[in-house]
């Protein structure tokens, strides 16, 4: 790993931006550099950091030393002008930065990727830019809804983070509404908007017909899935494991029923993350289904942001095992995860109500 040190920086970023929301609306933007030229787009393409270990993420992330300045989220400067033409470039992009004062620090969230040192931005230059030309029609359509824009790129193959980057920079929407987004709000609003599409769909097709178990692991994290055959709803619990959070156990989660959820996810972008996952999965075979997700973060684990559920659990809907029943899909679903399935149960609306329908169930029978 290259390290940086000094006042200056000179490298080709991803491209890559952070908008903070610290003090929101007027917040720190600016690019994420790392001190080396050439093909650096793996360290802010999450899609491609599957086969990954903890590791080797933190390890590239931190070579990304983040430039700011703090603007209004309407400011229309050059360095707002920059930051946008960075996060729009196709390719990654050459800066050459000066600071007030060496970077310090480093950046860790559960939302947000990682990355290195931050100091403030005296003097920014970056390289001649070409745009994405996806992102660029959308962004010169200033009659576009915002919304319609998201949905547009991610038919069009644009990965999420990509998509995520642009919307953060307020390159979408009316010409008059549009605004800087933080990072942070912005991951969420993209995969929130992808999910209640495909959902849109799902609540409409036929439910598949037995209980289904999906499952990954990765980077101290152990996701299983469970599909039941009833109409939309989800539940995703999480929990952590001493050390990681806390000195003790401790399990968050939230739900929906079969309508639109209203309310903001207690526990935050990581619920919007899995819901686009599976919700995209079950568009692909036109099924509707009931899921309650699991997850277990054991000791050792980072937080390295919201990808790493939305690639996790889209890895994990690739197979299933099968099961007639909700007691042998339950049954198995213990022998993969370390916590009692009781004490899953006492933390969870689904399970509890799927329980309960179904013994009332075969009391009618």
């Amino acid at each position: 790993m290259k390290t940086f040190e000094g006042e200056k920086i000179d490298g080709s970023s991803p491209p890559s931006v952070f908008i903070g929301r610290k003090g929101y609306p007027n917040v720190f933007i600016g690019p994420l550099i790392p001190p080396v030229h050439g093909d650096t787009s793996l360290m802010d393409t999450p899609e491609k950091w599957a086969d990954k270990g903890a590791g080797d993420i933190i390890d590239f992330r931190f070579q990304l030393v983040r430039g700011k300045q703090l603007v209004n989220v309407n400011d229309k400067s050059r360095i707002t002008g920059m930051v946008r033409e960075i996060a729009l470039s196709k390719n990654p992009l050459d800066i050459d930065a000066a600071f007030s004062k060496k970077p310090r620090g480093s950046f860790f969230n559960e939302d947000v990727q990682p990355f290195g040192p931050s100091a403030p931005i005296k003097t920014m230059e970056i390289g001649n830019v070409k745009f994405e030309h996806h992102l660029e029609r959308a962004y010169y359509d200033t009659d576009l809804l915002a919304r319609e824009a998201v949905l547009s790129l991610y038919t069009q193959g644009l990965f999420v983070s990509t998509i995520q980057k642009a919307f953060s920079v307020g390159a979408f929407g009316l010409k008059e509404n549009r605004k800087l987004v933080p990072t942070r709000w912005s991951i969420t609003a993209v995969d929130s908007t992808l999910s209640e599409n495909h959902l849109e769909n799902v609540r409409h097709y036929p439910l598949i017909d037995t209980f289904r178990v999906y499952e990954a692991e990765n980077i101290n994290n152990r996701f299983v899935i469970l599909l039941l055959p009833t109409e939309w709803k989800y539940e995703t619990m999480e929990a952590w494991f001493p050390s990681v959070i806390g000195d003790r156990l401790e399990i968050y989660g939230d739900w929906e029923g079969h309508d639109k959820k209203k309310d903001y996810a207690a526990i935050g972008g990581c619920y919007y993350a899995a819901r686009l996952a599976v919700a995209e999965q079950l568009e692909k075979e036109r099924k509707q289904a009931g899921v309650i997700i699991f997850r277990e973060s054991y000791p050792g684990y980072i937080p390295l942001g919201v990808w790493n559920v939305r690639e996790n659990v889209r890895q994990a809907m690739q197979r299933f095992r099968e099961f007639e029943s909700l007691n042998e899909a339950l049954t198995y679903v213990s022998s993969r995860v370390k916590i009692p399935m009781q004490q899953w149960i006492l933390g969870s609306r689904l399970l509890k109500e799927t329980i309960t329908q179904r013994r009332l169930s075969d009391f009618a029978k």
